[in-house]
């Protein structure tokens, strides 16, 4: 399997992730999740019939992208959604979903790696 397609794999794994699982992916305690999606309109998660959140890796890439914005740039709330919905270059805007892709797959792989120790515990 080549480099390239070994990646796409591991992106494309699942169509959906639980709440729980894009906590674990991302660092963020659950609770800051549901909060996000009240503060930023662009993040929303499907919801299933028993009303679960479904993430998509785009939610999940979302996610890294408020958490950069709000950690290492140390925007506010408000500046994070500002900054989301204003017209960016592309190269600048290019950079933050590139990095957001980059802690997304960091995530899954960390998650990957999680749940394969506890098979082998």
């Amino acid at each position: 399997m080549s480099g390239s397609r070994m990646k796409d794999t591991v992106i494309e794994e699942k169509r959906y992730y639980s709440i729980s699982e894009v906590s674990r992916i991302t660092g963020l305690e659950q609770y800051v999740l549901r909060y996000w999606e009240k503060e930023f309109p662009t993040l929303k998660p499907r919801k299933n019939r028993g009303g679960n959140r479904l993430y998509t890796s785009r939610d999940i890439e979302l996610v890294n992208r408020i958490k950069h914005l709000r950690k290492s740039e140390g925007l506010t709330i408000q500046g994070a959604r500002a900054k989301l919905t204003m017209r960016r270059g592309s190269e600048e805007k290019n950079r933050s979903i590139s990095h957001a892709k980059t802690r997304t797959i960091l995530g899954k792989m960390r998650k990957d790696v999680e749940d394969l120790m506890k098979l082998f515990s």
